[in-house]
């Protein structure tokens, strides 16, 4: 990390390299789909880049990671929001959630990520963080930029309002958002 950010490009792209899958898989997680995750890693990838620079050691690096590729990829989902899709809508269909599933940890993941998508951001951001990051409460806080109490209470209510949509009867009109 000190050498890229010296200058060193072989020491950059391997960094890159390192953290890549990380970085997909926070995408995946907040982006919901593997076209906008890809799109938002290569955004997430290039800040890093790019603000390599403003890194200044005060916490660990992967803290620092994580909160620029959270800000990356909500601000590229903030921005496709904004752009309107025409002539898009026939080229995507739902998931027929109620067909029965090819192989069962396929299904259910299909299912978790149809939950976490109708998760406000907020909710979303700090349940990934936590539950597919492993990350503790301060790394969130700091991450995020909020106090470990609203961690906390974001990860509560996201994880309630997950338990909510996975119950059985809830799962077959995932299109629907509720309100939290």
């Amino acid at each position: 990390m000190r050498a890229a950010q010296k200058g060193d490009t072989e020491a950059l792209d391997q960094l890159l390299r390192r953290h890549h899958d990380k970085v997909w898989g926070i995408c995946r997680r907040l982006a919901g789909n593997d076209a906008d995750a890809l799109d938002a890693t290569q955004e997430a990838l290039i800040a890093v880049a790019t603000r390599l620079n403003r890194f200044d050691g005060k916490s660990r690096f992967t803290t620092w990671l994580y909160r620029v590729t959270t800000n990356a990829c909500l601000d590229e989902l903030r921005r496709r929001a904004r752009q309107p899709l025409v002539g898009l809508d026939a080229a995507f269909e739902p998931v027929d959630l109620s067909a029965p599933p090819v192989d069962g940890l396929v299904a259910d993941r299909l299912l978790i990520d149809a939950a976490l998508a109708r998760l406000p951001e907020e909710f979303r951001v700090a349940v990934v963080l936590r539950d597919l990051l492993d990350l503790d409460y301060a790394e969130i806080s700091e991450i995020l930029d909020i106090p470990p109490g609203t961690v906390r209470s974001r990860i509560a209510r996201g994880r309630g309002a997950l338990a909510t949509f996975l119950r059985p009867g809830n799962q077959t009109d995932l299109s629907e958002r509720q309100n939290l």
